[in-house]
């Protein structure tokens, strides 16, 4: 269960997020400057909040009131960026590599995750030369070897172009079968939230502005759930 209230003033928004909730894979969704962005770097470390609490299945990583704020590093989340953030001079291996050592993985793990996410023959290419699919792959691949306990998805599919978008849904869709994790989506785009959710957070100008099932976002939204999703 991840349990948020946060609040915080930037100069053009007053952020005031609070949700509880235990879905495996969950969105927040909404326009852009709604306070998606703040609420995962709020529980990855790397915002603070003003005031507030965060808690990660009981456990506390920060409390304003009484003075917890466990560091960035020690909190066991992976954190995938809308643009990727490989390391520019080192290969895909090593950067798989560097999460895999980040938790003790053996190649053996590696080699599951490059299986599982198809990047097999990306292992001695270099960050600059890959697609921005590509990037995101390695970068979720990246993220999972860390062995985190929650996996934060900002915005993974902006700014790729519609196949390489189908693509990464494509694998995430996978991953989400095949992997138990607990999973924070942050999406402006309704189909994309509802191929991937269980359970969809609607965030408007720095507050929760409904909390729904998939199913019914969906219908709120006019779209279908893809069939993976319904069963």
């Amino acid at each position: 269960m991840i349990e948020l209230e946060i609040g915080h003033a930037f100069a053009d928004l007053a952020i005031d997020i609070r949700f509880r909730a235990n879905s495996r894979w969950l969105a927040l969704f909404g326009d852009s400057g709604a306070g998606k962005t703040t609420a995962l770097n709020a529980i990855a470390g790397l915002l603070e909040p003003e005031r507030g609490r965060i808690a990660l299945d009981g456990q506390i990583l920060f409390d304003r009131c009484a003075g917890i704020s466990i560091s960035a590093g020690a909190r066991d989340v992976g954190y995938v960026f809308q643009d990727g953030r490989l390391f520019p001079h080192l290969d895909v291996r090593a950067n798989l590599m560097y999460g895999a050592r980040a938790r003790k993985r053996s190649t053996a793990d590696m080699m599951s995750l490059v299986d599982l996410l198809d990047l097999g023959a990306l292992l001695e290419r270099m960050p600059l030369s890959l697609s921005g699919g590509e990037r995101q792959r390695v970068a979720i691949g990246r993220a999972l070897l860390s062995q985190p306990r929650i996996l934060l998805l900002d915005e993974p599919l902006i700014g790729l172009h519609r196949e390489a978008r189908m693509q990464v849904l494509d694998y995430l869709s996978r991953l989400k079968q095949e992997i138990d994790i607990a999973t924070l989506l942050v999406s402006h785009q309704p189909e994309e939230a509802a191929a991937l959710a269980d359970e969809v957070i609607l965030l408007d100008a720095g507050q929760v502005s409904a909390q729904l099932d998939v199913a019914t976002f969906a219908a709120r939204q006019k779209i279908s759930v893809p069939a993976s999703q319904a069963g």
